[in-house]
């Protein structure tokens, strides 16, 4: 039947492992920390209601053409079920360069997301010794600081003795998180990425719960003054994160929230659509998207309970971003009653939260690998992850290396590029009778209500979100000649020039086939 998942390809066993592997991608560890990093320094409240509206307008439908994209598609890789769906929608297949963008952006986010996932495991330890216990900001700061050896690539070549000086419990970690990431894609949907997805979802639902529970509380016992009248921690935070100042809004904010929403539930890497190739026909896709969007929303809500108390308790710098978590974290835990512990286990939920979001952007690769060179998923998870490893390395050696991948290529350029063609070829391009068939349980109302946004809304927002992203980090600032002149500009050309040879080696490819 047109668009039941291929012979062959594996199913997910139920809608609720489904709903916790999607879930577990699109909660990382960037909802722990960015959401909070965003939400502090874009207004609070105005920021969140300007964010809920575009969760629901804009990223529930472009998750949900993911997905139909992914079931309608003969196919597990992203690539092959794009492919599969313009050829039987009697369109172009140079649309697949949508899988090819979201599949590389994917793979090389998981790289650094290792390295990343590694300061976290490093940080368990040093809570439970006592390591930041009556440490000044300054010193938590050093201890950080000491974890990253990152250096410029000249210097690297010209000084190779240099790479001996990470430390070894950096490189252990993030060596042994790549095996594990690697390991449980091997073991294949059901009982890998599945498995892990059903025990450590619940785990970080109910870890999280209880970490803002103590947040509030230990909140509402600690006194504060602002602008001359006494409050509390928990109190302010509230105010900060539900009493919307809807007179702070500007175009920024408003951009801010709609980029935060568009990358929050993990769209673009063409992890939806593999994940889609594996749902059964009896689940819902319209119902699966709006329960995965709102799920992802309510754990960044939370996530921002567990933390602004903190913060607003301690005085701390809500907008720190990722400093939030391994730098004024330490530093109000660790002299907290029972501080250590907490501060373990909220580093423990951080483990599981990356570990879900890890295996669901190798598996693009992967699937793609198998169907590409007809080779057991054990070898290809294996090979993958072995050069994830290697890039890995990058991120850990090469300063800057991080921060050209995370915000020039995959965040400012690819993802929100992979996005826009995804709902450009479900709205536009792909057969209405495909989409159909892909439809069904929700009212043919809410249907028509749903193809509306794709087509004609979320296209216009996701496009300022890839605009704003490529001039805020390859122009704003710069004068033309500074602008030619910088190594960013450089890779940008690259990058176009990449997609260019796709575009005409799918066209070649097509015109052969």
């Amino acid at each position: 039947m047109a668009g039941a998942p291929s012979q062959g390809t594996a199913q997910w066993s139920s809608r609720f492992a489904f709903i916790m592997a999607a879930v577990g991608s699109s909660v990382g560890l960037g909802n722990l920390w960015r959401f909070s990093a965003e939400a502090g320094s874009n207004g609070g409240g105005a920021f969140i209601m300007i964010y809920l509206a575009c969760v629901i307008f804009i990223g529930i439908p472009v998750l949900m053409s993911e997905y139909i994209i992914g079931r309608a598609g003969n196919a597990a890789s992203a690539i092959r079920s794009v492919g599969d769906v313009a050829g039987r929608s009697g369109v172009s297949k140079q649309w697949s360069i949508l899988g090819v963008t979201g599949m590389a952006a994917s793979f090389l986010i998981v790289s650094f997301y290792c390295v990343v996932a590694a300061w976290v495991i490093v940080y368990i330890p040093k809570f439970l010794s006592g390591s930041f216990t009556e440490q000044t900001p300054n010193e938590v700061s050093n201890q950080f600081s000491s974890l990253i050896v990152a250096e410029p690539l000249k210097e690297i070549i010209n000084n190779p003795k240099d790479l001996f000086k990470a430390p070894k419990e950096v490189l252990l970690a993030f060596t042994g998180f790549a095996m594990l990431t690697s390991f449980l894609v091997a073991r294949g949907v059901n009982k890998g990425i599945e498995f892990a997805s059903k025990i450590l979802m619940p785990l970080f639902f109910f870890l999280l719960f209880c970490l803002a529970l103590y947040s509030l509380a230990t909140g509402f016992s600690t006194q504060v003054v602002v602008d001359g009248n006494a409050s509390n921690g928990s109190a302010e935070a509230l105010k900060f994160l539900f009493a919307p100042d809807f007179s702070v809004i500007t175009p920024k904010i408003a951009t801010a929230a709609l980029g935060q929403a568009f990358f929050s539930i993990g769209l673009g890497s063409a992890i939806m659509i593999t994940y889609g190739s594996y749902l059964p026909n009896s689940i819902s896709i319209p119902k699966s998207a709006i329960i995965v969007g709102l799920t992802d929303t309510c754990v960044a809500l939370i996530a921002g309970l567990a933390i602004f108390p903190i913060v607003f308790s301690h005085g701390l710098d809500f907008s720190a971003g990722a400093g939030i978590f391994f730098q004024t974290l330490p530093v109000a835990l660790s002299n907290a009653p029972g501080g250590n512990f907490i501060g373990a286990g909220f580093f423990f939920l951080a483990i599981f939260a990356a570990v879900t979001s890890s295996i669901s952007l190798l598996e693009p690769m992967v699937a793609w690998l198998i169907e590409k060179l007809n080779i057991s998923r054990l070898m290809a998870a294996a090979g993958a992850g072995f050069v994830m490893w290697l890039l890995g390395f990058g991120s850990i050696y090469i300063s800057g290396f991080m921060s050209v991948l995370d915000g020039e290529l995959t965040g400012a350029i690819m993802l929100p590029l992979t996005g826009l063609l995804t709902i450009l070829f479900v709205g536009w391009r792909m057969k209405k009778s495909l989409v159909e068939e892909q439809m069904h349980g929700v009212s043919k109302g809410m249907q028509n209500f749903l193809i509306v946004l794709v087509r004609f809304v979320a296209p216009i927002f996701v496009s300022i979100v890839l605009i704003v992203g490529i001039i805020s980090t390859y122009f704003a600032g710069k004068t033309t000649a500074e602008v030619f002149e910088s190594n960013g500009f450089k890779r940008l050309l690259v990058l176009i020039a990449c997609l260019v040879i796709i575009l005409i080696w799918t066209r070649v490819k097509g015109r052969k086939a």
